[in-house]
């Protein structure tokens, strides 16, 4: 199977964990997943009870199947249960004249990850770097694109650290960029890996990965 007809609902399995398109049969799942300390969801918008877990999981397939995004619940493998939720999203098609080698193709050009989130029981053992290897892996070997950002609130420090420690560079801060979850004017700051940093971030994040569930 060639690059350009590659699906666009891959199921994504790593040592630990797997990404799955999400759907309505991670309806159960996602609502165990997002009961933990509130404090932890503080920056970040994470659905509550089965009616709102409902309405995301119903947006998440309208966006999957228009491709404007990609949503994944993720999976712990030892126990199958479901641990959070993480997305491609922003996916960039650009314009490429005919006669181009990228002309006509379906995959992105540049995309961002993001809406990422982990039950409590999850944070800080690998989980999070082995969704970010496996979504690295898949933008930039199968899609073929350019950049890959990420955003975080600028008062979400926790995030952002996480950010940099997978190798995002800083590109400075974007004032009232979006709402935030408080129903603010939310300063995003932004973060990009380029193409040309991914075999070093591959590399780095492979071994951070292979250590973090020791």
């Amino acid at each position: 199977m060639s690059n350009q007809d590659q699906p666009d609902d891959p199921v994504l399995k790593g040592i630990h964990i797997r990404l799955e398109p999400m759907d309505m049969n991670h309806l159960e799942g996602l609502m165990n997943a997002s009961v933990t300390e509130s404090s932890l969801y503080r920056w970040s918008p994470v659905p509550q009870g089965r009616e709102e877990v409902q309405k995301y999981i119903q947006a998440a397939v309208r966006l999957r199947k228009d491709r404007s995004a990609l949503p994944f619940a993720i999976i712990r493998l030892r126990d199958e249960t479901v641990i959070g939720s993480t997305r491609f999203w922003n996916l960039e098609r650009w314009s490429w004249p005919e006669g181009h080698p990228r002309h006509g193709r379906n995959q992105p050009d540049a995309c961002e990850i993001g809406y990422s989130w982990l039950n409590q029981t999850a944070i800080r053992t690998g989980a999070n770097t082995e969704a970010k290897l496996l979504l690295l892996t898949y933008a930039f070997e199968i899609w073929q694109v350019f950049r890959v950002c990420f955003h975080a609130d600028v008062r979400n420090e926790r995030s952002r650290r996480a950010i940099e420690r997978i190798g995002g560079k800083p590109e400075g801060i974007l004032r009232a960029h979006r709402m935030a979850v408080d129903f603010i004017p939310r300063d995003s700051a932004r973060y990009s890996i380029l193409e040309e940093e991914w075999p070093d971030i591959k590399q780095r994040l492979t071994r951070f990965n292979s250590k973090s569930f020791e």
